[in-house]
């Protein structure tokens, strides 16, 4: 049965390519009551531009819960029923994004690690201390299968081709330890699409995969975990593996009483 949703999309992460769909994003946000949602699958980049979202930006659709996904927060959305609304400014401070994201009470990645996914697959949490930042060479090109099917054209309808996918070539990673007190550290990938957009844009500035990866772990580790920012990561799992990963990153200032450690 389908229902009408009104999500502030809060992330998405770089394309993958499916032999079904082409290519598919995972989009997660949260609605109006504060609970998240993910929205899956969604062909992006195929999208009309009227329904492209960007990120902090509420939209309006119908969706319809996906039988083979058990996850609570996973939807399956309806592309042509999507309507752009307002976008949420980062104006003093991110207030308004904050109220509407940040919950009232966190978890931890060590307790959200404890339950089935079945229960929670969504969730943002706040590191309390970020290791480090790393990225891991892959595989430099699809497979054969996933080229062919990135390669179909759609004959039934009569917008542009959508260009190839370009496949990122490294596997990025935090290191880091979550606010519970027992923690032993979190090893997450991140798969933001931010972070391989930032990556192709770096890549083909130099010609140089090293130093777009230094431009990569400058902005996300020095700048967006940096001491000056109030850091949390919106994370959720893979639905195969039931195993979590880092969605993206929400970064705003610290406070003056936090800089300066009056926290109470």
């Amino acid at each position: 049965m389908k229902e009408h949703k009104r999500v502030l999309v809060t992330v998405k992460t770089y394309p993958n390519p499916s032999k079904k769909y082409q290519e598919l994003v995972c989009v997660a946000g949260v609605q109006e009551d504060g609970s998240f949602i993910r929205l899956y699958p969604v062909q992006f980049r195929h999208l009309d531009p009227a329904e492209q979202f960007v990120k902090y930006q509420w939209i309006e659709l119908q969706v319809e819960k996906n039988r083979k996904d058990h996850r609570p927060e996973s939807f399956r959305p309806t592309p042509d029923t999507i309507h752009l609304k307002e976008k949420i400014s980062t104006e003093n401070n991110w207030a308004e994004r904050k109220r509407l994201i940040l919950p009232k009470s966190l978890v931890s990645m060590c307790d959200l690690q404890q339950r089935p996914q079945t229960e929670v697959s969504l969730g943002i949490i706040k590191p309390s201390e970020v290791l480090g930042f790393t990225a891991e060479q892959v595989e430099p090109d699809w497979d054969d299968a996933y080229k062919a099917s990135l390669q179909q054209q759609n004959f039934f309808t009569d917008r542009e081709a959508v260009k190839i996918l370009e496949k990122i070539p490294y596997r990025f990673s935090f290191q880091y330890k979550c606010m519970n007190d027992g923690c032993k550290g979190h090893n997450m990938t991140i798969t933001d699409w931010e972070i391989g957009m930032l990556y192709l844009r770096q890549f083909k500035k130099h010609n140089d995969a090293q130093k777009a990866i230094e431009d990569v772990k400058k902005k996300f580790l020095n700048d967006l975990c940096g001491a000056d920012k109030d850091t949390y990561f919106f994370v959720g799992t893979v639905h195969l593996y039931a195993s979590w990963i880092i969605l993206g990153v929400f970064y705003p200032k610290k406070e003056l009483q936090q800089r300066f450690g009056f926290e109470g």
